[in-house]
């Protein structure tokens, strides 16, 4: 069972960091309710988080992340465009190392389903992202607002990456409960889907409709190794193996150095490991194309 090295890892969940991080979640805090959320720096969800990694201060950023990057293996990472101008230009400079996602808001209709198409066109995007209970106003996965955005999805033939199960920021759950996707993969087979940040704790539901629904994924993001949870491993051990992989969660909440710190302790088969780190990653979204 040990984790292999020199594979070349694909983390699904990085962002460059810059001197101050907390703009990363500006577009949450008009639903934040309460004073605490308000007053956390680095993130709304930072109580449930006690390590969140001090970047310093580093007068070349991208080379500071891809010197993480190298330091633990990771060959390709996913950065999120829209939250900073540092994303775009590490797109830019290094587009053999980093490959880009949009983060959509429905509630936007078509004019939304424009950019999408933009982004791919423009950047190439190889996902489009959604925190559906953090979207203001909220908006449930299976509502049709999103709807015109998945059927999109399917003609350019790039992955849906939806937050699954209770935020961690204080806003209602309702919109991310993990049955609310059986619609959506019933409706569109063609469409892959790949959850982020954990769907707990409904992560029994997942499992089970992974094994349903042959287009629906799981990335571990937001997740430290440890707090895995045993229902997917098992899963990812079994017939789940191409349905499950790797994402961290650097800067935001997780460094590198504890990820792959925790990492070897994952209890995966040999031959599970390289889909985990890597293939199902380049799979799911065509990174060799």
């Amino acid at each position: 069972m040990p984790m292999p090295s020199e594979i070349g890892i694909i983390d699904l969940m990085l962002a460059i960091p810059g001197d101050d991080n907390s703009s990363f979640y500006d577009w949450i805090k008009p639903l934040l309710l309460d004073r605490e959320s308000h007053d956390m720096f680095n993130m709304p969800a930072q109580y449930m988080f006690k390590d969140i990694p001090d970047t310093g201060k580093h007068e070349d950023y991208i080379a500071y992340t891809l010197g993480q990057m190298d330091k633990h293996g990771i060959a390709r990472a996913m950065i999120g465009l829209g939250f900073s101008e540092l994303q775009e230009k590490a797109l830019r400079q290094h587009p053999d190392r980093f490959f880009a996602s949009y983060e959509a808001n429905p509630n936007r209709g078509m004019e939304e389903v424009r950019k999408i198409v933009h982004m791919h066109e423009k950047f190439d995007i190889k996902a489009v992202t959604a925190s559906p209970a953090m979207i203001s106003p909220p908006v449930p996965v299976n509502d049709k607002k999103w709807y015109p955005i998945y059927a999109k999805l399917v003609e350019l033939d790039i992955p849906f990456c939806p937050c699954m199960g209770v935020p961690g920021p204080r806003v209602p759950f309702g919109p991310q409960k993990m049955e609310l996707l059986d619609e959506v993969l019933w409706f569109f087979p063609e469409l892959r889907v790949v959850t982020r940040h954990g769907c707990e704790p409904w992560t029994d539901v997942a499992w089970k409709m992974m094994l349903k629904y042959p287009n629906l994924h799981y990335m571990t993001s937001a997740f430290a190794p440890k707090y895995y949870p045993p229902d997917i491993i098992d899963f990812a051990n079994k017939r789940g193996s191409g349905q499950v992989m790797y994402a961290g969660y650097f800067p935001m909440g997780l460094s590198l150095d504890r990820i792959f710190r925790e990492m070897p302790d994952v209890p995966l088969r040999d031959e599970v490991w390289p889909k985990f780190l890597r293939d199902n990653a380049v799979r799911v979204f065509k990174l060799d194309q």
